[in-house]
Order: C-alpha cells, then structure tokens, then sequence
C-alpha cells in the first residue's frame, strides 16, 4: 500500500495551507505595533497575507495584531502568522479592506519581478 508524503503531512498535522497564490513583489514599507515602528521590504504579497524582510527586529508574537503602512497600497491591518531570521508573515484582517487594496494593487500596479538575491 502506498501513501502520498503530502496526504500523510496534512492528514497527521492539520497544516493550514495558503489559499491564494503568492507574488514577488520590490515595495517597501514599515510594520507598526504598539508604538514600534520597523521598516522593511515587502518580499511577497497575496490577496490573504503579506512577507516583508525586516531592517530591525520586531518582537512580535505569532497572532499580534499590527498594521503594515505601504506608500503604494496604503494601511493594511493583519495579524503576524510567524516571524523568522528578520522576516515576518503577516495575514490580513478579514474585517478591514486589506484585500481589496492588494487587489486593486495587482489590477493597475503590479509588474511581475524575479528576487535578485536569495537566502
């Protein structure tokens, strides 16, 4: 009898996948939480959730509530999904209008990118 690897993995785990497909993007912005205030470079963006490389640390718990400001989208509230080596995955409020900018973002602004460097 064989398994797949990925019907085992989300059988046993329960691993909440992303549900919408991920976009390099060359924006920058900054994460607020509390009265912090970090800049960053947006990574990837989707119309759920979005990943920025951090400049400083942010201490920040998975679940937080914080506020992603972005000159070319606008105010974005979220909640932090997980935070690794300065990088931080943020997935949107879905009470707020999040999605609706990143979608009108992806209408008239996005330009697909390839990542120039890779960790």
């Amino acid at each position: 009898m064989q398994f797949s690897s990925k019907s085992l993995v989300q059988g046993n785990l329960k691993i909440k996948t992303r549900g919408s497909p991920r976009h390099h993007a060359r924006l920058t912005g900054q994460v607020r939480y509390f009265t912090k205030l970090v800049a960053g470079r947006v990574v990837d963006i989707s119309t759920n959730g979005i990943a920025l490389d951090l400049q400083s640390p942010l201490y920040a718990a998975a679940g937080s509530k914080v506020r992603v400001e972005c000159d070319d989208i606008g105010l974005l509230d979220g909640f932090v999904r997980w935070t690794h080596n300065g990088r931080i995955g943020i997935e949107f409020d879905r009470s707020s209008n999040a999605s609706a900018k990143v979608a009108s973002y992806f209408r008239f602004f996005h330009k697909d990118i390839k990542p120039v460097l890779k960790r």
